[in-house]
């Protein structure tokens, strides 16, 4: 079969591999029909993320039809049309009765690894290093997803492709980060980042009733699908998001607050995202924390700081003090995917969100290496690649 695999940083070629096979009783083949290029796989297009090995194939926003299923796994059967959530879920365990689905304790295989470095291992993940399992991911034409009479989401009838693709990771992560605000009527909720997850953040928070949503960005196209979305936005570039988001607020600051950007922070003309940019090039620092610091000094005493945004290691020089003596609570993780996904299938369903609108690019997967280039420098107006088989 095709698939996009990883041999090394900025490198990513689309191979001829071996299909997947049957490997646990609770297993499934999916015959892949839509995927996406995430902005978390370009940590990996970057070489920012570690356990990554030649020849790993990428991808873990995608969604097809089954073609096979373990004989164990009753949930399923062939012909069946479904989404694969980004975490590998047993279901079993007792995080996953919590529903705390990414700190699943059995998907992730590589689990003594990831105790290292972690202090406790994290669920398995689709396509993303040997540390998260060294799953095969789904940007390729046939996918083995293990524990799959969990690990899924079933789509009815009527919808396309397009409309539900995104519940396998950037919807529900966007969700995920607005519902961690706890949001209330009077509340601003400023959301740094307008790219895929910033946006459904955006729209995340204005369906749960937000005052009024800022986001902060410096990419026009993104800034203009954030205001299409009901956002007041900021041009980071050319206006100071300390100024207007004072102007905004009364002078009080947003009571929440949204990092949807991550361990790449692109504000390259602030001192401390140059400080950043020298202390990761001379392997001082993993990760560039401006939007963490900038959140919070910003954010309202009492407030809430939310982190869908993926950090891989170290950061430095966060005002810790600051957000301790302000009160500030903060709620991060990855995306506990299937807690949420009934809900917000049925709210495609109604018609109040169809989260295609971010789609700007439809290519074949054998266009996807050139792709990660595209998305990752914003070329050509680039928010989010489909991929479709």
């Amino acid at each position: 079969m095709r698939a996009l695999c990883w041999h090394g940083k900025k490198d990513i070629r689309c191979d001829t591999v071996n299909d997947p096979i049957i490997e646990h009783p609770r297993d499934a083949i999916i015959r892949v029909s839509a995927c996406a290029i995430c902005g978390s796989d370009l940590h990996l297009f970057d070489g920012f993320m570690p356990g990554m090995e030649p020849g790993d194939i990428m991808g873990h926003e995608f969604m097809g039809e089954v073609v096979e299923v373990g004989h164990d796994n009753t949930a399923l059967r062939v012909g069946d049309r479904v989404v694969v959530p980004f975490t590998i879920i047993c279901g079993d365990c007792e995080q996953c009765k919590r529903g705390n689905f990414s700190a699943c304790e059995r998907s992730n295989r590589n689990k003594e690894a990831a105790d290292k470095v972690f202090g406790h291992a994290t669920a398995g993940l689709f396509g993303y290093s040997h540390l998260t399992g060294g799953y095969a991911g789904g940007q390729a034409e046939y996918v083995r997803v293990p524990f799959a009479d969990r690990t899924h989401v079933k789509i009815p009838e009527g919808l396309t492709d397009e409309q539900v693709l995104f519940l396998g990771d950037i919807f529900p992560t966007g969700w995920q980060a607005a519902v961690q605000c706890e949001i209330e009527s009077a509340d601003t909720v400023a959301v740094w980042g307008a790219g895929p997850v910033g946006q459904m953040a955006v729209r995340s928070a204005i369906l749960l009733g937000a005052r009024q949503v800022i986001c902060m960005d410096h990419i026009a196209e993104r800034l203009a699908m954030a205001r299409e979305g009901g956002a007041i936005t900021i041009d980071f570039d050319n206006e100071s998001v300390l100024d207007r988001l004072a102007e905004l607020t009364g002078g009080k600051g947003p009571e929440k607050c949204i990092d949807a950007v991550g361990m790449e922070s692109h504000a390259t003309r602030s001192f401390d995202g140059l400080y950043d940019r020298v202390k990761q090039a001379v392997m001082l620092e993993t990760d560039r924390p401006h939007v963490l610091r900038e959140m919070i000094y910003v954010c309202r005493p009492a407030g809430v700081l939310s982190v869908p945004g993926v950090y891989g290691g170290l950061v430095d020089k966060i005002p810790f003090g600051a957000a301790m003596n302000k009160g500030l609570t903060w709620r991060m993780g990855q995306t506990h995917v299937n807690r949420w996904t009934d809900d917000l299938l049925q709210r495609i369903e109604q018609g109040q969100i169809d989260p295609s609108f971010v789609i700007t690019h439809r290519v074949s997967l054998e266009d996807g290496p050139q792709m990660y280039e595209t998305f990752r420098d914003k070329k050509d107006g680039c928010i989010k690649v489909v991929m479709t088989l």
